[in-house]
């Protein structure tokens, strides 16, 4: 069994998505990052850098020990390794999935994540929504035309796609226009459509 501490976000999301597509049993711990409960105690014995999403399964790689990790990009490397699935088993597929996995880890999640926080302020910093908005344009447009190259990110479906998808499923938040991005539209459509995909969106309930 795994132990998956979430809450609403889209990196504790690809964690949940993953595990439906992967058809593992697990448990949800609610650790709602709006009351601070992050910071608990609990919480941060199991990750020092007081973020979710974090795993403990109880039955480990290699010695079948508990094993304990946290952030996002790497529990979907644990997963694909631990269940052969969404990570292509050629090198050259490997590294293509790892690619733009990477890819919405330094940029996609951090500036989409940058945006949604002066979205949100009362007063917004003009400078700081300019220069966020230009970014998120701009990634939507890497996106964009690596989509009109192939169906998914590494070219099959994959552990990249998995991560990205949360973020994107926010466009209406940070006011994007698909008909600008139609590739991303077919791309996401064709996610938003899958069994898993919607049951792991639903996590935590």
């Amino acid at each position: 069994m795994i132990e998956l501490y979430t809450w609403e976000t889209p990196n504790g999301r690809k964690v949940s998505i993953m595990l439906e597509e992967c058809g593992l049993p697990y448990k949800v711990h609610k650790v709602d990052i709006g009351k601070g409960e992050q910071f608990a105690p609990e919480f941060v014995a199991l990750n020092p850098n007081r973020k979710i999403p974090v795993i403990v399964d109880s039955d480990g790689p290699e010695d079948g020990k508990p094993i304990t990790l946290m952030e996002s990009g790497a529990i979907l490397v644990y997963l694909a390794g631990k269940t052969g699935r969404f990570l292509p088993e050629s090198a050259r597929g490997r590294y293509k999935a790892l690619e733009w996995l990477m890819f919405q880890m330094g940029g996609v999640g951090p500036m989409f994540g940058q945006l949604h926080v002066f979205l949100k302020l009362a007063e917004p910093a003009h400078y700081a929504l300019e220069r966020y908005t230009r970014e998120k344009d701009r990634l939507y447009g890497v996106l964009d035309r690596r989509l009109g190259e192939v169906e998914y990110l590494a070219g099959d479906y994959s552990i990249a796609d998995i991560a990205t998808y949360p973020w994107v499923a926010r466009h209406n938040f940070h006011k994007v226009d698909f008909a600008a991005f139609p590739n991303v539209k077919r791309w996401f459509d064709a996610l938003s459509a899958r069994p898993a995909v919607i049951r792991g969106m639903a996590v935590p309930v």
